[in-house]
């Protein structure tokens, strides 16, 4: 049967619904669509009748003719030129994106209209879906059962900083291609060294690649759901 969109609070999400007790939330990146990672269910392997939930990001922009992608926010390359173009000295770690704020209520929604504690459900993503669920993450005054940044980067530094703190002891997984032209590596190793820093644990998995989801990831991916 092929996947279809459901409505879950404010978002749009593809639901592959499980018998078990366990949630994986996964939020594609910028331009695609909640069928994006939908496969993943199918492929990776977890604990056994767990429930995916693949959210639809609230912005939808034209991407060429007759097409649309979607964003949980504009992109942050964009935000950091106006930033620096108006005077201000920031770098690319330290922008707050316009609309994150607004999009982290929306999924913050869906995850509380879900029938799982925080503490039965992991929450990650790839890319852009990647930032989205570590800052909703990072500002949970409840733990989740699992973190999973694929292709992320490290955004509003200052806030996180402050917020990880909060959650020393927490085994995070996190993977990145060392040619990643979109997102560039150095800055994913920040993100790793923040949270490490803080007192997070965790598994930092690079690979020979680009902007992607090799094989070997979805593999340790597994690994790190089924600990």
């Amino acid at each position: 049967m092929n996947p279809e969109l459901t409505r879950i609070a404010e978002l749009e999400a593809v639901r592959v619904q499980g018998s078990g007790d366990t949630c994986i939330v996964l939020c594609h990146g910028f331009g695609a669509n909640a069928f994006d990672l939908a496969p993943l269910s199918a492929h990776v392997k977890a604990r056994p009748n767990t429930t995916w939930i693949f959210p639809q990001a609230p912005l939808e922009f034209a991407i060429g003719p007759g097409m649309s992608g979607r964003a949980w926010f504009p992109l942050v390359a964009e935000e950091l030129a106006r930033l620096v173009a108006s005077g201000q000295k920031v770098t690319y770690s330290q922008v707050v994106p316009p609309g994150l704020a607004s999009a982290r209520e929306k999924l913050e929604g869906l995850i509380e209209a879900l029938p799982f504690p925080r503490e039965r459900i992991s929450i990650g993503g790839f890319s852009q879906g990647a930032m989205m669920a570590t800052d909703l993450f990072l500002r949970s005054t409840e733990l989740f059962a699992g973190l999973i940044i694929l292709s992320g980067t490290l955004i509003c530094e200052n806030d996180w900083k402050t917020l990880a703190a909060a959650k020393a002891g927490f085994q995070f997984f996190q993977s990145h291609g060392m040619y990643d032209p979109v997102l560039p590596f150095e800055n994913a190793k920040r993100l790793e060294g923040l949270l490490r820093e803080a007192g997070l644990s965790g598994e930092f998995v690079s690979f020979q690649g680009a902007h992607e989801i090799p094989e070997g990831v979805l593999k340790r991916m597994a690994n790190y759901l089924m600990r």
